[in-house]
């Protein structure tokens, strides 16, 4: 139980700070850039959020065996992939919600802006601007995790080893990886 409060101390903190950083970097970005930049980035924040979404429920839904023969075989990723899954709950909360919510509210503000900037330019009710907006993210974005989900349930492995492909990149200790 207190390893369990550390965790949620960490998260939110961790959370707290993505967001931060998030929303500067999104108002910098974002501040003078024209439609196409605007959509761009929205475009970019959805996708974040299922890509991530993804990777959380594959991590919740798989199971070590495989990958601990694809280890002893020393493939690269699967080593990472094992601590994905041992790390379960906390790799989905960091994926599913640290990011993909955080992905989430961001996209709801960029929305936003896309709509007052489409309403100023087109001459189009900011009304009907927001509406058609909201709708189109909420559709990309409902539609898109529910496909992911479907998809890392289904292709579990193959997402969880070429994410332990990625992350061994970066791992001080892949030395033992092929």
């Amino acid at each position: 139980m207190k390893g369990s409060k550390g965790w949620i101390i960490k998260i939110t903190c961790t959370s707290v700070a993505a967001s931060m950083v998030f929303t500067l970097v999104s108002s910098r970005v974002l501040g003078n850039a024209g439609y196409i930049a605007a959509i761009s980035a929205l475009v970019i924040f959805i996708a974040l959020g299922i890509i991530f979404d993804i990777i959380g429920v594959a991590a919740t839904s798989a199971s070590e065996a495989p990958f601990h023969s694809m280890a002893a075989h020393r493939e690269r990723g699967a080593a990472e992939a094992i601590r994905l899954i041992k790390n379960a709950g906390k790799v989905s909360s960091v994926c599913n919600d640290v990011v993909g919510d955080i992905a989430g509210i961001i996209s709801g503000t960029t929305a936003a802006l896309v709509a007052a900037r489409l309403s100023a330019g087109f001459s189009v009710s900011e009304i009907v601007a927001q509406l058609l907006i909201s709708a189109a993210v909420t559709a990309a974005t409902i539609g898109g995790k529910a496909a992911g989900k479907l998809l890392a349930i289904s292709r579990t492995n193959a997402i969880l080893l070429r994410i332990g492909k990625i992350i061994s990149i970066f791992s001080r200790n892949n030395s033992a990886s092929g």
